[in-house]
């Protein structure tokens, strides 16, 4: 059976909105305005996530970054990346256009439930908020882990917005990322008494 595991960069504030500054957002770029030691922290964490991947799940917009940036790189991440397996969720999207990708174009719920039933490990998301919220309405996520940045951006899509009902969560993880990032791992409480 598949974990569904979020993997995200958000503001201390939650906002995940324009990380790379490209949707030229007033608040946007946060991602880059770490030191280099943070980056290459972050690196080495995103790195060993993907090791730990059986598969990628997307929505359309951040599986087309993602399939403009990584086939032209090169090294071991890369490599990981482009081999293995990618489900993107679309309703429009013809041709996915990164090798080793699948289109789910029925419902996001249903086509979920079957990608953690026929992948045997992690099924990572990155990105994709719109995404990430039907999954935790629907308590599809197994795993929730949150690189925070330390910047308070005070506007912006955050990634709980929209969730539409209470979700308790298990800390099960914390440590300190480079000089100033900190990644959090969260567990989902499916029963509330626990």
């Amino acid at each position: 059976m598949g974990k569904i595991v979020v993997s995200e960069n958000v503001s201390l504030d939650g906002v995940g909105q324009d990380p790379t500054g490209e949707e030229g957002l007033r608040f946007g770029g946060w991602f880059g305005q770490v030191g280099d030691s943070d980056r290459e922290e972050w690196a080495k964490v995103g790195f060993a996530e993907a090791l730990g991947a059986e598969a990628l799940l997307l929505g359309r917009r951040s599986h087309e970054w993602f399939a403009a940036r990584w086939p032209s790189r090169t090294g071991e991440w890369a490599d990981r990346l482009n081999g293995m397996p990618k489900y993107v969720v679309s309703s429009t999207l013809a041709d996915p256009g990164w090798n080793n990708s699948t289109v789910l174009r029925d419902d996001v719920v249903s086509e979920v439930r079957k990608l953690k039933r026929r992948v045997n490990g992690k099924i990572v998301v990155y990105a994709s908020g719109r995404l990430v919220r039907t999954l935790l309405a629907h308590d599809l996520v197994d795993e929730l882990r949150l690189m925070i940045y330390p910047f308070v951006l005070g506007a912006g899509d955050r990634l709980f917005d929209g969730i539409g009902d209470r979700k308790p969560l298990r800390l099960v993880g914390s440590r300190t990322v480079g000089d100033s990032l900190a990644l959090l791992t969260y567990q989902p409480i499916r029963d509330a008494g626990a």
